[in-house]
């Protein structure tokens, strides 16, 4: 018996890691732009990414070696976070002591974006995640993430008209 070997794509490997965190939520859309243009809102960490993330006030990049990201996070609220993790396009899997961000965007056959969003706040010590809130809060960051994508298509269409 022979079998064939699928990639899997950044939105399954982001299924695949919640599934491993007791407590953790993915929530999913098609975002109707590319796939290169959601990413750049979603992998700019020092800017965009702050503006889509709900309780994100800044991010701060430390350092980047390959794929490998450390940075620092403040929130709306004053709280701080050192997180370090993964990065590179289409996927991205952050952790600090106490929160957890995984984010992924793949491009969907027929059209537009296939995004997965989880995270929440951690169980120090444990694969689990606090599930209180983390729904609402991930449709939040989803509808924030489609309005930055559709802005920056809408400005790459005004710009496109104009030159």
């Amino acid at each position: 018996m022979t079998y064939e070997m699928h990639p899997i794509d950044g939105v399954n490997r982001l299924r695949i890691m919640a599934a491993g965190i007791r407590g953790a939520r993915v929530a999913e859309q098609v975002v109707p732009a590319p796939a290169d243009t959601v990413w750049a809102v979603m992998g700019d960490l020092e800017g965009e990414f702050g503006r889509f993330q709900p309780d994100m006030r800044s991010v701060r990049v430390l350092r980047r070696t390959g794929d490998r990201v450390e940075a620092l996070a403040r929130s709306k609220y004053g709280f701080r976070a050192h997180f370090r993790g993964v990065l590179r396009p289409g996927w991205c899997w952050l952790q600090s002591r106490f929160l957890i961000i995984g984010m992924a965007a793949a491009p969907e056959p027929g059209g537009g974006t296939r995004v997965a969003l989880t995270g929440g706040v951690r169980v120090p010590g444990r694969a689990a995640i606090v599930p209180f809130g983390t729904a609402r809060e991930l449709a939040d960051a989803m509808a924030r993430l489609e309005a930055r994508v559709e802005a920056r298509v809408e400005r790459r269409g005004a710009g496109a008209a104009s030159g």
